[in-house]
C-alpha cells in the first residue's frame, strides 16, 4: 500500500526491491543482470574522466587557484566522497534503476520524486549534448577537420551528431555491449592519465609551485544575473586566488566529479548489488580523485600557472616542455575520453526514464523493454534523438553549469534519504552503511548546498524554469496517471502485454 493518498505518497521500498523480480513487471519485461563490480567501476570512471580533467585543470588554476587547484580538486572529491557513501548504503539496499529518484519516492513522496527525476533527465540530457560538441572539438584539432561541421564554430555540429548516434546506436543494442565498449575507452585514457603523471615529473619545476596560493585579488565580481548566488545575498566582491579563490574553483571543478551517481542507476543490472554497488560507487571516486590530484600536481609543476592554456592545458603543458607528440596523445585520449562521458549520460538518461515510465509517470510504453537486446530500447532511442538535436544546433556553453546543480541537487536529496530511511525503515537490510550516520550526511547535505550557491544567478534561473516545466507535466499527466494513484498498485502486478499487442518477455 501507498503510505499516503496525493502527491506525498510514496512508494514502499518491498516494493522497489522485489519490482525487478520474475513476473513482477508492469511493462515490457525485465534488465538483464550482467553486471560486476570492474563493470561498474568501468562506468562511474568513464563518465567522470572527461572535460574535467582535460580543460577545468587549466581555467581554474589560472583564474582561481593557482597551484593550489590540486587542492579544488581534492575538497571536490572529498564532498563528493560523502555523498558516495549516501549513494551506496541507498543502492545496495534498494538496488534499482533510477537512484536517487527512487531514493526520493521511497523517502519523501512522489512529488519530489518526480522532482529529482526530471533533474536527473536534464542532467545526462545536457551533459551528453555538451561533451558531444566537446568531443567534435577536439576531433577536429587533432586532425585539423573542417570548421564547417565540427566544433563550436560550425552551423551544424555534424560531428557531435555522429558521436550521440554511434554510442545511442551501442546503448540501444545492449548494457554487456555498453560495458565492453565504456571499459575499452577507460583503460585508453586511464593510461594516458597515468603517463602524463609520469612522464610530466621529469619536467617539473619547484619555483612553478611559487607562491602555492597565490595571495587574493578583487575580481569586483560579476554583475547582474552572472554573479554567485552567495554574492548576490552578502553584497560581498568575489575574489581571485586566496582561500576564497580555492574554494571557488572547487564550487566549478566539481562538474568533474558529477555522473558517478550513474552506477546507482546500474543496480537492476548488477549481480551482487549488496555487495558490487559499494565497490563501484567509493572506487570510482577513489580512484579519479587520484589521477585528478595527480593530473593537476604534474600540470601546475611542468607550467607556470599563469602560462598556462585554458582550451587544452595537458597537451599545450608538453608543447611547452618540447614535447608535441605527447600533446597529441593528450588529444586522442581526450577525444576517447568524451565518448565514455557521451555513452554513459545516454545509459544512465534511459534507465531514469524507464523508472519513470515503469510507475506510470510518463506512459508504461516509453519503457518497454526489447525481447532480443533486453534495454529500454524506445526511451534510449528518445534520449539520443534529444541529444542528437541538441548537440547539432544549441551552443551550451551557458548551460554546461546546469549539470552541476542537477548534480549537487540530486546528492542533496540522497544525503537526506539516507537519515530518513534509518528512521522510517530501521529494520530495511543494508549491506553497506554509512559510517557515522546521520553527521555525514548532514555534512554531505550542507557542502552540496554551499557548492550550490558558488553557482550564477542565472543557472539558478533556469533551473527554476525546467523545474516549473516538470511540474505542468506532472500536474496534468503523472499525478493521475501514476501507479500509486489507482488502487492496490503499490505492489508488483504481472507482466502486462505492450501497447502493440507484443508478448512480454520474462
Amino acid at each position: 500500500m501507498a503510505s499516503s493518498r496525493g502527491i506525498f505518497r510514496k512508494k514502499s521500498v518491498e516494493t522497489v526491491i522485489h519490482q525487478n523480480d520474475e513476473g513482477h513487471q508492469n511493462e515490457g519485461g525485465r534488465l538483464r543482470q550482467t553486471l560486476r563490480a570492474r563493470d561498474l567501476i568501468g562506468f562511474g570512471v568513464g563518465m567522470v574522466i572527461g572535460t574535467g580533467i582535460f580543460t577545468l585543470t587549466g581555467v581554474q588554476a589560472k583564474n582561481n587557484a593557482g597551484p593550489a587547484i590540486m587542492i579544488s580538486f581534492a575538497v571536490a572529491g572529498v564532498i563528493a566522497l560523502f555523498a558516495a557513501f549516501c549513494y551506496a548504503e541507498l543502492s545496495s539496499a534498494v538496488p534499482t534503476a533510477g537512484s536517487s529518484y527512487i531514493y526520493a519516492y521511497t523517502t519523501l513522496g512522489e512529488i519530489f520524486a518526480w522532482i529529482i527525476g526530471w533533474d536527473l533527465i536534464l542532467e545526462f540530457a545536457l551533459g551528453a549534448a555538451v561533451v558531444s560538441r566537446g568531443w567534435s572539438g577536439y576531433l577536429q584539432d587533432v586532425f585539423d577537420l573542417p570548421t564547417s561541421f565540427f566544433g563550436e564554430h560550425s552551423s551544424v555540429n555534424l560531428g557531435a551528431v555522429a558521436i550521440a548516434l554511434v554510442l545511442g546506436v551501442v546503448a540501444t543494442v545492449g548494457i554487456k555491449e555498453s560495458g565492453w565498449v565504456t571499459n575499452a575507452l577507460v583503460y585508453l585514457k586511464v593510461s594516458i592519465c597515468v603517463f602524463v603523471i609520469i612522464a610530466g615529473l621529469f619536467f617539473i619545476k619547484a619555483a612553478n609551485y611559487t607562491p602555492f596560493i597565490p595571495p587574493a585579488t578583487s575580481t569586483n565580481g560579476e554583475s547582474g544575473l552572472r554573479q554567485p548566488l552567495w554574492q548576490w545575498i552578502s553584497g560581498v566582491d568575489a575574489t581571485a586566488f586566496g582561500v576564497a579563490g580555492v574554494l571557488f574553483a572547487s564550487a566549478v571543478v566539481f562538474f568533474s566529479y558529477s555522473g558517478f551517481e550513474i552506477v546507482a542507476n546500474l543496480g537492476e543490472e548488477t549481480k551482487n548489488p549488496g555487495r558490487d554497488m559499494a565497490r563501484g560507487l567509493l572506487g570510482t571516486l577513489l580512484i579519479c580523485t587520484a589521477l585528478y590530484v595527480g593530473v593537476c600536481f604534474v600540470l601546475v609543476g611542468m607550467v607556470h600557472y599563469t602560462d598556462l592554456s585554458e582550451g587544452a592545458p595537458l597537451s599545450d603543458a608538453f608543447n611547452q616542455v618540447g614535447m608535441s607528440w605527447a600533446g597529441v596523445l593528450v588529444g586522442i585520449a581526450a577525444v576517447a575520453g568524451l565518448s565514455s562521458v557521451i555513452l554513459v549520460d545516454i545509459v544512465g538518461m534511459s534507465r531514469i526514464g524507464f523508472a519513470l515510465a515503469r510507475d506510470g509517470l510518463v506512459p508504461h510504453s516509453a519503457g518497454k523493454i526489447h525481447p532480443r537486446w533486453r534495454t529500454p530500447y524506445r526511451i534510449t532511442m528518445m534520449t539520443t534523438a534529444a541529444v542528437v538535436l541538441l548537440a547539432a544546433f544549441v551552443p551550451l556553453a551557458a548551460l554546461a553549469e546546469m549539470v552541476s546543480i542537477g548534480t549537487l541537487f540530486a546528492f542533496l536529496v540522497v544525503s537526506i534519504a539516507v537519515p530518513v530511511l534509518r528512521r522510517t525503515q530501521p529494520e530495511m537490510k543494508r549491506p553497506f552503511r554509512v559510517p557515522w550516520s546521520p553527521v555525514l550526511p548532514v555534512i554531505s547535505a550542507i557542502c552540496c548546498a554551499g557548492l550550490m550557491v558558488n553557482l550564477a544567478i542565472e543557472t539558478w534561473l533556469r533551473f527554476v524554469v525546467w523545474l516549473v516545466i516538470g511540474l505542468a507535466i506532472y500536474t496534468f499527466y503523472g499525478r493521475t496517471h501514476s501507479n500509486l494513484a489507482r488502487p492496490s498498485q503499490d505492489s508488483p502486478t504481472p507482466a502486462a502485454p505492450s501497447a502493440a499487442g507484443e508478448p512480454n518477455v520474462p
